[in-house]
């Protein structure tokens, strides 16, 4: 049996050490890489409402709401199936607070489909306002959901009308196409984006939420109340970082 003097034993422990201790790290970074969720074709990307009227300078802005442009840019590209909604309400909607003399906007009326936040007007239908930010560079999106274009019927969510219950065919579309995740950037946050990502799991997908992808309005904390309602939904919260993009 071949023997070692100390300093030769000292020598090889040593390296074994450094040896072991690149080895854990390796495998550190290789479990960090195994986390990240890698866009299947079985996922889609919705993207909610990045229009003029929702970004400053529109008529309904989200604070900061252009300022995800390039990171939504950024994931579109790692995500075969892409979807884009676009609020797209008539002149005179119902849920305009000029729609009733003396209303203001941000109080609450009674509509059929429920309670009706009051919005200044805004994303009417082919106005500059309603228009995709121009800065939104997803050529390989393959469709575009209108919403909130019946006259007295609101639609936050890509899913469903205001009332819970009149579709606006994306679940059809999703199901058919065999896509069963939807990860959610967008605007804005405690509204479109929360209801979407809530409907979507009442139809059954696995939701995604990518927060820093979004941005809030934050009436009244609105937006703590939109995460409490998401994540009790079962929607999960994740980075940009948690993908791998």
């Amino acid at each position: 049996m071949k023997t070692y003097d100390r300093r030769e034993f000292v020598r090889i422990a040593a390296a074994s050490v450094v040896v072991a201790g690149m080895g854990a790290r390796a495998t550190a970074a290789f479990a960090q890489a195994a986390a990240k969720i890698k866009p299947s074709a079985t996922d889609v990307l919705l993207v909610v409402d990045v229009q003029n009227c929702f970004v400053p300078g529109g008529t309904l802005p989200v604070k900061e709401g252009d300022a995800i442009i390039p990171l939504v840019n950024r994931i579109a590209r790692s995500f075969q199936h892409v979807v884009l909604t676009q609020d797209w309400h008539p002149p005179g909607h119902g849920s305009f607070a000029s729609t009733y003399p003396g209303k203001r906007p941000f109080e609450t009326i009674s509509l059929s489909s429920g309670t009706q936040v009051l919005w200044p007007d805004h994303c009417v239908q082919g106005t500059p306002d309603a228009e995709l930010h121009k800065d939104l560079r997803i050529t390989h999106a393959e469709l575009i959901i209108r919403k909130g274009y019946r006259k007295f019927m609101d639609s936050y969510s890509a899913f469903y009308e205001a009332d819970g219950k009149t579709p606006t065919g994306l679940v059809g579309y999703l199901r058919e196409r065999g896509l069963t995740q939807v990860f959610l950037v967008g605007l804005a946050t405690d509204y479109c984006v929360g209801w979407s990502a809530m409907d979507a799991r009442k139809a059954g997908f696995t939701a995604f939420v990518i927060e820093d992808a979004t941005r809030g309005i934050d009436t009244d904390g609105s937006l703590a109340k939109a995460w409490t309602d998401m994540l009790g939904a079962g929607v999960r919260r994740i980075q940009s970082s948690d993908l791998d993009v």
